[in-house]
């Protein structure tokens, strides 16, 4: 990564991810980023940050100017490394179409009832007990199960399943924590080799089937293929068991919005307001392919520019009364699946999930309550819970 010659100290500021305040809530201080330095330097991370809604866009936006791929400014991307994540249209065009197609052509429907069947059983289970964690107890299974159905394999072991998940989470970390490449690192080649075996050995229906039997059309080396669905297993699994957490939360901390969640007609902007309100997604970066200004900022080519799509998602300037849950906000054209031609490929299918989850706990055998104090995962790119007591005894 390279670093600039000159950095004006004036927009240097305090900004430590993983401070105990910040990762409670980090909202107040991205309302004071914004408000007093929307585009700051980051020595730890090396990185220009970015908190404004219309900043962040644009550069999601602007893959010719602003690169995921990071060959493109002469760094080196391991093979085990390269998939979707690491290409930039057009190259990335008809990879990117394979896998959207694929998982389009599935019976969401079908998932959806077949989710909602599973939460209503574990949620059953569950309320004998005195309290229990929601994130081991509900969110982990569901979303491996929820994940595995889509992509039509058989479901990992939860256990070691999750262990690697997390490390590829604390992975995303590595310029504030060096220490987690290595282990994020295996956890990917191990779970690449599992992605592997179901190429070689599955035959469900599903995304895998329909991406290997359409795979010719990527027109990509195979094992950005493979890869690929690497990438969007754990992105699917992760990104529904981050945020399950953080919604569920949320509606135990706003309760209101559970019982107005019982109309219908709200589920679908709901579901969309709670990812604006506490989604999973933080931020995410991008290089620069040539000097250029961010605001009155100079961006030099190699450099890294890190969205804040969290920041960006309570902007005033793009949503009113952007810290309240607006259940029915429309436009919402919130940042917490991505934008531009890097957006989370499983957009639907996460809005399904946590569709599932919220009419769970309506459905629920009564109602969740808060039965400690929350814990939080120590990572900054994904926003997560660790530990969520909770109890359905009143």
């Amino acid at each position: 990564m390279n670093s600039p010659l000159r950095i004006p100290t004036t927009r240097t500021v305090r900004y430590d991810p993983l401070d105990p305040d910040t990762l409670t809530s980090p909202y107040a201080l991205y309302a004071h980023l914004r408000e007093t330095t929307p585009v700051f330097w980051h020595e730890q991370m090396e990185s220009w940050v970015l908190t404004r809604y219309r900043d962040c866009r644009e550069v999601l936006r602007d893959y010719r100017l602003f690169a995921r791929d990071r060959r493109r400014v002469g760094e080196d991307v391991p093979e085990f490394r390269q998939s979707i994540q690491s290409l930039d249209p057009p190259a990335q065009t008809s990879l990117r179409g394979l896998f959207i197609n694929s998982l389009r052509a599935q019976d969401f429907d079908a998932i959806g009832r077949r989710s909602q069947h599973q939460i209503a059983d574990i949620l059953h289970r569950l309320s004998g007990r005195a309290e229990f964690n929601w994130m081991t107890d509900v969110a982990a299974p569901v979303s491996l199960t929820i994940t595995a159905e889509l992509l039509g394999v058989d479901e990992p072991e939860l256990g070691p399943y999750v262990q690697i998940s997390d490390a590829l989470a604390r992975r995303m970390d590595s310029g504030l924590l060096p220490s987690t490449v290595e282990v994020g690192d295996q956890a990917r080649k191990d779970f690449n080799a599992l992605v592997d075996s179901w190429f070689e050995t599955n035959d469900h229906p599903g995304t895998l089937h329909d991406v290997r039997e359409n795979a010719a059309k990527a027109k990509v080396p195979e094992h950005y293929i493979r890869n690929t669905t690497s990438v969007t297993f754990n992105a699917s699994f992760g990104t529904v068991y981050a945020t399950a957490g953080n919604v569920a939360l949320t509606l135990l901390q706003h309760p209101e919005a559970l019982e107005q969640l019982r109309d219908e007609s709200l589920l679908d902007t709901g579901v969309d307001e709670l990812i604006r309100f506490d989604g999973p997604a933080q931020g995410t970066s991008r290089v620069a392919t040539r000097r250029t200004t961010i605001g009155d900022t100079v961006i030099e080519p190699g450099q890294t520019v890190l969205t804040l799509m969290a920041a960006a998602n309570r902007d005033p300037e793009q949503f009113p009364r952007p810290d309240e849950l607006v259940l029915d906000r429309s436009p919402n054209q919130h940042l917490g699946f991505g934008w531009g031609p890097h957006a989370c490929l499983g957009t639907m299918f996460g809005q399904l999930a946590v569709k599932q989850l919220v009419i769970g706990l309506l459905n629920a055998p009564a109602p969740l309550k808060l039965a400690g104090t929350p814990v939080r995962r120590r990572t900054a790119t994904v926003r997560s819970l660790d530990v969520l007591p909770v109890t359905f005894r009143q």
